[in-house]
């Protein structure tokens, strides 16, 4: 099955898996999904992930997060999409919820948080908003 937007698939699965209480949730897996992956877990947003490969096929575990019955994130949103890419620079790097969530931006020093973005003085694509 060929997907034309397999990050918003990895988002979609991730709040629909949290409105079902679901506690781990598998998909097929690429180096940047996990690298997304990475970031919501050092953010706090997921418990932890894992790539399990078995028969030349990759798969992208998330264990995911809950506080007292209630999911971690509250509202996880694509915002550059493959039909209209949203770039932007260092300077106007967007805040979400006045810092309180993060923005996940693919930039030429790799994949990052918005706040390590304007720490680095880099700008890019912007991938989604978490909060």
């Amino acid at each position: 099955m060929s997907l034309s937007d397999p990050i918003g698939d990895m988002l979609a699965r991730l709040k629909n898996s949290q409105m079902r209480n679901h506690k781990k949730i598998e998909m097929p897996s690429s180096k940047f999904k996990a690298k997304i992956a990475e970031i919501l877990k050092s953010e706090g947003y997921i418990v932890d992930f894992e790539v399990i490969s078995e028969k030349n096929k990759a798969n992208l575990q998330i264990s995911l997060k809950y506080n007292s019955g209630n999911p971690v994130i509250s509202s996880i949103e694509r915002v550059s999409k493959p039909g209209r890419r949203i770039f932007s620079s260092a300077e106007s790097l967007p805040k979400v919820n006045n810092g309180l969530g993060i923005a996940i931006i693919s930039t030429p020093k790799g994949v990052m948080t918005d706040i390590d973005a304007r720490k680095q003085k880099v700008g890019g694509e912007i991938i989604c908003k978490v909060f």
